[in-house]
């Protein structure tokens, strides 16, 4: 049984890393994940029937687990089936946190078996407790941070952060690794003379310490850094998935730990490379929506903006070779998604070349933009990423700017006393014409006036997203 058990793991993990390559492509990525989820229930249908070991013969409270995997397995189905594509963001922190506090309970469940040596097959190493006390912390924060972060963004926690909280983070991380290693030094020690309050004690601190930690890790980030921190917990929640697979000797637990940790490293210093900040600055929560310096600097902007009718509109696109359309967060808030994709082949019925352009960033977690305009069939093939797009943006006649603001603000590359300077943008004051859709001229969440929108170039196109694009859409069937 056990060889049987060892390669349904090793296909399981196999299964893994094919369904993460095929999510690498829009067209696979959806049967990467059925090839990822499969070897996922294989694992678990493999462990529950075929585990077995010297001290448990085979695994019991068969009632107890099918009951959970039902109620996760429909719970999980129902909630993403429901969720609207502006709540996906919140939805991704919610089961990522999950993931995090079930790494966690690990933790703490093999904990509890140490104290009982009855339960433990040997005696504790300092290798063994290193693991657990990992799993905790890195789970804890994760899934504490996960759930501060799904509360900020369905509006139930607001943005908070107080002087020296920079200072209190940073002690408090100097706490939780002072008694994570204090932990793991003492403990097998104190286990082994059967001295089980300190350990107790030292646990329940490191546990209270992290939780603080995850708290105010999250807690002053605004939501236009959200895709970062997305990416971090997401990262978070792999490696302590990973620790789990280390105690229980599980490929397939430490293969997909592994994955998730690597894959969301890997994406969060993307996505801190498209906001121009650190990874240290990340991790010590110094930047977002209570930054001391969030929304001040910047020069002064003189001039007026220009508003253009939809009739204009209409024409301006109707006509053009080439048009760049270019999504922000507000198009996810008007739901606007399946209208814009109408607007697309309604002008290429016309003649016209229409692409994306996406920034890395762009809305409320990575790949958001992505994800939004799969969901109306937009082909894959039309989605520039940033680079691309801005070395077409020369030959292109008209942008069209839907809920973006941050990302296409020529400050960040000419304006030294802005809070976004330095951070790349989508450069679509190359193009001939730039229109812009957006509710208000009130500023972006940097908090700072656009200066694309006081462009000679530039049109403002003032109304709900989706009511413009409809608007829109009937103008250009009129013409």
């Amino acid at each position: 049984m056990s060889s049987l058990l060892a390669l349904i793991y090793l296909l399981a993990s196999i299964g893994f890393i094919v369904g993460l390559k095929m999510l690498s492509r829009p067209d696979t990525a959806r049967k990467g994940n059925w090839v990822a989820a499969a070897g996922m229930a294989a694992a678990i249908f493999g462990t529950i029937f075929l585990y077995s070991d010297a001290e448990v013969e085979r695994l019991g409270n068969y009632g107890y687990i099918f009951v959970a995997l039902i109620v996760g397995s429909v719970g999980g189905w129902w909630s993403a089936k429901r969720v609207k594509m502006t709540a996906m963001p919140e939805l991704v922190s919610l089961f990522n946190g999950m993931g995090g506090a079930c790494a966690a309970l690990i933790s703490g469940i093999e904990f509890n078996h140490l104290l009982h040596p009855m339960h433990a097959t040997a005696p504790a190493t300092s290798g063994q407790v290193l693991i657990i006390v990992l799993g905790l912390v890195i789970g804890t924060v994760s899934f504490v941070g996960s759930m501060v972060a799904w509360g900020k963004l369905n509006g139930r926690v607001k943005d908070f952060s107080f002087g020296g909280q920079l200072v209190v983070n940073l002690v408090l991380l100097a706490c939780m690794l002072g008694l994570s290693v204090y932990f793991v030094m003492t403990a097998p020690g104190f286990l082994a003379t059967a001295n089980y309050a300190t350990p107790i004690l030292v646990f329940a601190l490191v546990l209270s310490v992290a939780i603080a930690y995850g708290v105010l890790f999250v807690l002053p980030i605004g939501g236009a850094d959200m895709p970062v921190v997305i990416s971090l917990l997401n990262s978070f929640t792999g490696v302590a998935a990973a620790c789990g697979g280390f105690l229980y000797s599980n490929k397939a637990m430490l293969t997909g730990g592994i994955l998730v940790g690597a894959a969301g490293t890997l994406l969060t210093l993307l996505m801190c490379k498209a906001m121009n900040r650190s990874l240290a600055n990340v991790l010590i929560g110094s930047f977002g929506g209570g930054s001391k310096t969030q929304g001040q600097g910047g020069q002064a902007i003189t001039g007026s903006y220009k508003q253009i009718s939809l009739s204009d509109a209409a024409v301006v696109l109707s006509y053009a070779n080439k048009v760049f359309i270019v999504p922000g967060y507000g198009l996810a808030v008007a739901q606007a998604q399946h209208v814009c994709h109408e607007l697309e082949k309604l002008l290429e019925e016309k003649g016209v070349e229409v692409k994306y352009a996406i920034h890395p960033v762009a809305g409320r977690m990575p790949g958001h933009m992505n994800v939004l305009l799969a969901e109306s069939d937009v082909p894959y093939e039309k989605l520039l990423e940033m680079e691309q797009a801005n070395d077409e943006f020369s030959t292109t006649d008209a942008v069209l700017i839907l809920g973006a603001n941050d990302v296409v603000n020529p400050a960040a590359k000419t304006d030294t006393t802005s809070p976004i300077y330095g951070m790349p943008i989508l450069e679509v004051e190359k193009a001939k014409t730039v229109i812009v859709n957006k509710r208000s001229m009130k500023p972006g969440y940097a908090g700072i006036e656009n200066q694309l929108f006081f462009q000679p170039k530039t049109s403002m196109l003032f109304g709900d997203g989706k009511k413009v694009l409809q608007d829109l859409v009937a103008e250009i069937k009129n013409l």
